[in-house]
């Protein structure tokens, strides 16, 4: 049987008058892409301290790879995980070299692995300047190859492209899915939802504390029923005709550049028009824009869903 990477069962944490964390249950199974998303002082990082061990829960349990994460045990557990925070503390005056020498000391990992994590990075060219002189995504890639010193079974990643161009986050979601494809399990928080829509194997929303929802981007999408965008690129000619049907059937429409015509579709009248367009000779492209994860997770957001 495969063990989860992570179990919740309760889990709760009150800081004073603040409840931060409310009773959340969550399995994540291992080698999971696991996305967790929702509002500032939705509990994410609360969270996310919980599961590290940084902080005890006020109720509940938590288990690692089927092990109470109590005791001595967990001290021995928590060297398999691999922990970028949102913000990262540096030593100015070291090198990127000798940052990850210190790191690699206090997580017990060979200090041998540094110059090849620093390469997985992209930051071997660098590996001997001073962390004064990084970039800000220098210094953001420096703190993910310190997460990845010891070969974690589990990595924790809280916001991790801050200050990465295009190149670097492509580079980045390379690596995490390399990770995966060793058996890894990855735990991210990002406030871009474009930029882990596609790269997640699910995603769970908190809301005030609870998890609201939980599942692929797919399966999201199908609990809110949101439509989806169906665009199409027609013959000048057939421009207005094909306006018209589409009006005839109860849709709004918005014409584009005089040849476009964009409409929102909900989910079943989405194949009846499919097969009517089908039979329209001036269609030239036709391209389906489904709910983006962004709008997915405002609507399962909203105060008033369960």
């Amino acid at each position: 049987m495969n063990v989860p990477a992570i179990e919740l069962s309760g889990i709760a944490r009150r800081f004073g008058e603040i409840e931060a964390v409310r009773g959340v249950d969550l399995a994540v199974e291992s080698g999971r892409i696991f996305g967790l998303i929702g509002h500032n002082g939705a509990g994410k990082s609360t969270l996310f301290r919980i599961m590290l061990g940084l902080i005890e829960p006020s109720a509940g349990t938590l288990r690692l790879f089927g092990e109470p994460a109590a005791g001595a045990r967990f001290r021995e557990l928590r060297r398999m995980i691999g922990y970028l925070p949102e913000h990262f503390a540096l030593y100015d005056n070291l090198s990127g070299l000798e940052t990850l020498r210190f790191y690699a000391r206090l997580k017990g990992a060979a200090e041998t692995e540094c110059l090849a994590a620093l390469e997985r990075v992209g930051l071997a060219d660098a590996a001997r300047r001073k962390v004064r002189g990084y970039s800000k995504g220098m210094r953001q890639r420096l703190g993910f190859a310190q997460a990845l010193l010891g070969k974690p079974r589990l990595l924790f990643l809280d916001e991790p492209t801050n200050g990465l161009d295009p190149q670097a986050i492509h580079d980045f979601y390379e690596i995490v899915g390399a990770l995966k494809a060793e058996g890894a399990t990855v735990i991210l928080t990002s406030h871009i939802l474009a930029e882990i829509e596609q790269r997640v194997d699910e995603v769970a929303i908190l809301r005030e504390g609870r998890l609201v929802a939980r599942g692929s981007v797919a399966e999201l999408r199908d609990a809110v029923e949101l439509p989806a965008r169906i665009e199409l690129r027609v013959a000048p000619h057939a421009r207005d005709a094909l306006a018209d049907m589409l009006r005839a059937r109860g849709h709004d429409i918005r014409m584009i550049n005089g040849h476009h015509i964009s409409l929102s579709v909900c989910r079943e009248e989405r194949l009846p028009l499919l097969a009517a367009l089908a039979t329209e000779p001036g269609v030239h492209d036709l391209r389906i824009v489904e709910p983006s994860l962004e709008a997915v997770f405002l609507e399962h957001s909203q105060e008033g869903r369960p």
